[in-house]
């Protein structure tokens, strides 16, 4: 199900989100109707606050538009390491019409739980890491416009 998407300035976007301490069915839908709302937007990733629910699921998939899906979905994702430095051009799809350049990471390792409830590690590099980063921010309440320098 295609749910609404919270836009900036909305208060529940800047609300830190609690760690899934089950996998329920009710998880597995969130996953799947996050899935389906990020590709009709279309994004590259989703963060579950940014469908109004603070639970810290993300889902991303940055494969080209051409290729097949490659969904990847990690529920309570920490960076574990993150190395080099990229300043890439962001969106966000909870901030329409804008857009800036980022210091990310250019690579981190996440690790975090499959939607099966298996820990998983993924190592990631370029548009990938930037969207584990910018995603996992949303979990902690943090919009890729706080990473702005005030000038």
């Amino acid at each position: 199900m295609i749910r609404p998407i919270l836009t900036f300035p909305d208060p529940l976007l800047k609300q830190k989100s609690a760690p899934v301490t089950i996998i329920t069915d009710g998880i597995i839908q969130l996953a799947k109707d996050m899935a389906e709302t990020m590709y009709d937007a279309p994004g590259v990733g989703l963060a579950a606050p940014q469908i109004g629910v603070l639970q810290r699921v993300i889902v991303i998939d940055v494969a080209a538009k051409n290729d097949a899906p490659q969904l990847i979905t990690v529920i309570n994702p920490v960076v574990i390491h993150g190395e080099g430095e990229t300043f890439e051009e962001e969106g966000c799809l909870s901030v329409p019409d804008f857009s800036a350049n980022v210091k990310r990471h250019e690579r981190v390792v996440v690790k975090g739980l499959s939607l099966e409830g298996q820990e998983r590690i993924w190592h990631a590099e370029d548009l990938l890491a930037v969207a584990f980063q910018h995603e996992i921010d949303h979990l902690d309440g943090i919009l890729f416009v706080d990473r702005l320098s005030p000038l």
